[in-house]
């Protein structure tokens, strides 16, 4: 019974070790995520940002 409840008891560790470790690595991969998205949001706005100037300047040019 003792050397069942010692598999048992190192399965939990395990366990519990496993789940901090995930843990970790979940809250590693919001961050880089959030900061991705940012990223995206960011670029996305510079391209409508430079779509925007290259219209107005096609706007200017004088047609043939």
């Amino acid at each position: 019974m003792q050397a069942e409840l010692d598999v048992l008891e190192s399965k939990l560790a395990q366990l519990v070790q496993l789940t901090m470790r995930l843990r970790k690595e979940n809250h590693h991969l919001r961050k880089e995520l959030a900061q991705a998205l940012s990223q995206g949001r960011q670029c996305h706005d510079k391209i409508d940002s430079v779509k925007s100037r290259l219209e107005r300047l096609l706007a200017q040019l004088p047609e043939e």
